[in-house]
């Protein structure tokens, strides 16, 4: 929180939720991670082109739990203006696991990886209405070593 900006009460509980939803995640907690969203809710994993609803919006905690058990999500900034919540960030980990893509799986690479993140939420009734990851995999598939031979670095789920 920026402590020379006045957040309203609401701008307050909003990034209490987010900040709350990323705890979840860093617990790989689902059921809370998704109980944080609205009914009508949605993640889009912008960079997969995967959008997540309904009781799967917990879907991409689980594939990057499994790729990267080691996984940290460093929050670099948290802007909060009204409804609209944006988190810049990076995401950390151990590529030790499968990492299920919707063109296939990358298997373990044993590589780290330190991937810059945009995340943007926005918020009603104090739940998730959406949440859209703009995770830069041109960056993470770099660092695991598939960039330059992505198709070969993929095997058909």
């Amino acid at each position: 929180m920026n402590p020379d900006v006045s957040l309203t009460k609401e701008e307050c509980n909003n990034e209490r939720v987010v900040r709350s939803l990323y705890e979840a995640a860093e617990s790989v907690d689902l059921e809370r991670f998704a109980s944080l969203f609205r009914e009508d809710g949605y993640f889009y994993d912008v960079s997969a082109g995967q959008k997540y609803v309904g009781l799967n919006v917990a879907q991409p905690v689980k594939i990057y739990a499994k790729a990267f058990p080691d996984m940290h999500r460093a929050l670099e900034s948290v802007v909060v203006r009204g409804t609209l919540v944006l988190v810049e960030l990076s995401l950390n980990g151990t590529h030790r696991g499968d990492l299920a893509l919707p063109g296939g799986t990358i298997h373990p690479t044993g590589k780290k990886i330190q991937a810059p993140c945009c995340d943007v939420f926005r918020l009603e009734g104090a739940k998730v209405k959406s949440f859209h990851c703009y995770t830069a995999a041109t960056i993470l598939f770099a660092q695991l070593g598939v960039l330059n031979n992505l198709s070969a670095a993929l095997s058909s789920n």
